[in-house]
């Protein structure tokens, strides 16, 4: 081929390159990087240095890291898969879990002892879309069920790579549709929800924002509060701990580290090809849409992982929207730590800072102790 036509063939493909960067091009939100409100954000920490739990989970992590080389593509994500849905599977539980079809949406629901049935969380687990499922979070679901003193159902919304993108946040849609009328007592139980919650980590926070989002447009019920546990907001993959923590992040770092190092234009039209979504849409990237008129809403992250700024953020821009969002950062955590429970001292703090969370906004629907009584707001640990 002559030489002339292989610089045709760069000079068009870096046209395209620069039209495709162009296309995609988010809006600059570093303005939110910083504090709207510094009275709304809270940081915490269990010490200059990790606690040796917290060590001994990030040990856990780098072994299972390294038992998943040579595997690649479906082999991998079925032995993610199996992983976490045996991490814990040791673990015995008050609560209960009972299998539910929410109106083609298979979930289960959860109840701790002396639970209120017209109290709900809808959980929406994590697992960057791709794994995860109720059981695998049923640390988080079991201790929501007990923090709300209601029902938590758990949904086994669908995943890629079998399903696309969109059919999850179609699940959750109908899942909070179907949990607002339908209790946990059976296919009898047609009660209306008195109290209704909405919580999810990691992609399950992603899902969580969404759905808030919809529900406002739409003229729905809104939850009466909301918790998103170290959410992905943005799909742009703009935010800049993302680069920033790749090495001090040991569950997200090995994964995405290097991906994250491609350029911005790169990255969103992968996202783009995967989700069939463009990633500046509010459907994929909640940080991006319109955040007035949310309901309450605890965000937390953890200052060592990828995803720190997507909270801060979120938080900072809904804010400045009106919303009342609070955010609370730890010093060490890893990504979604609280899944971690009870072991892990930063997990007991950050799960009691939601049960005060939940108490403050909506004092009538916190758990009741064995006495009747309303139980108190748990003490808020010292701040960093």
């Amino acid at each position: 081929m002559p030489v002339e036509i292989w610089w045709y063939i760069v000079l068009g493909a870096g046209l395209l390159a620069a039209l495709v960067a162009w296309r995609l091009r988010p809006e600059d939100l570093s303005a939110f990087d910083e504090p709207i409100d510094a009275a709304h954000t809270e940081r915490f920490s269990t010490g200059p240095e990790p606690s040796a739990q917290l060590r001994a989970v990030e040990a856990s992590l780098a072994t299972l890291g390294q038992s998943l080389r040579g595997t690649h593509g479906r082999q991998r994500i079925a032995a993610l898969r199996r992983h976490l849905d045996n991490a814990f599977a040791d673990r015995a539980f008050d609560a209960t879990f009972t299998p539910v079809d929410c109106a083609g949406v298979p979930g289960e629901w959860v109840l701790a002892p002396g639970a209120d049935a017209s109290r709900r969380t809808l959980y929406l687990h994590g697992g960057g879309f791709i794994i995860g499922s109720p059981r695998s979070h049923r640390t988080l679901t079991s201790r929501f069920s007990a923090l709300t003193g209601g029902a938590v159902l758990a949904i086994d919304y669908r995943l890629m790579p079998e399903h696309p993108r969109r059919a999850s946040i179609e699940d959750c849609r109908s899942a909070y549709h179907w949990m607002l009328e339908q209790g946990p007592g059976g296919a009898a139980d047609r009660s209306p929800a008195s109290t209704v919650f909405v919580a999810g980590e990691s992609a399950g926070g992603n899902l969580t924002l969404a759905l808030l989002a919809w529900l406002r447009d739409e003229g729905l019920r809104l939850p009466d509060a909301a918790v998103a546990l170290s959410p992905l907001t943005d799909s742009c993959l703009a935010s800049p701990s993302l680069r920033r923590n790749r090495h001090s992040d040991v569950m997200l770092g090995p994964m995405l580290g290097q991906l994250v190092r491609l350029p911005g234009w790169l990255l969103q039209a992968m996202t783009w090809l995967q989700t069939r979504i463009d990633p500046r849409d509010a459907l994929i990237s909640p940080l991006r849409g319109d955040l007035h008129g949310l309901p309450p809403l605890l965000l937390q992250a953890s200052e060592a992982e990828m995803l720190l700024d997507d909270a801060r953020r979120y938080a900072h821009r809904a804010r400045a929207a009106g919303s009342p969002v609070r955010l609370q950062t730890w010093r060490h955590p890893v990504h979604a730590w609280p899944i971690f429970n009870p072991e892990l001292p930063e997990a007991e703090e950050a799960l009691a800072q939601i049960g005060r969370f939940l108490a403050e906004v909506l004092p009538s629907a916190a758990p009741k102790g064995a006495s009747g009584a309303l139980a108190e707001p748990a003490p808020t640990p010292s701040p960093a």
